[in-house]
């Protein structure tokens, strides 16, 4: 699976049932070329356009199931929620 193909999914938390937004960005191991975490902005706040920017970082061991148009994580929010 491509990166943009992961951008194109929503991200769901099963622990509150929210819709957390879709990925904008991957943080990866460059030595072994496997995906760490998921960056997924909160919404209305992309880019600082709207605000400071604050979005998730979502370790890679966090994500259940990656399906055709869907990202199930499970997280506490409050624990991954990282503000610049």
């Amino acid at each position: 699976m491509r990166v943009c193909e992961l951008r194109q999914k929503e991200v769901i938390n099963i622990c509150s049932c929210r819709t957390l937004g879709c990925p904008l960005d991957v943080e990866f191991d460059c030595k072994t070329g496997c995906i760490q975490a998921l960056i997924v902005p909160l919404p209305g706040k992309m880019c600082g356009f709207f605000g400071p920017t604050s979005e998730y970082v979502i370790p890679y061991s966090c994500i259940r199931q990656i399906g055709e148009d869907i990202i199930l994580v499970e997280i506490k929010e409050e624990k991954f929620l990282k503000k610049e």
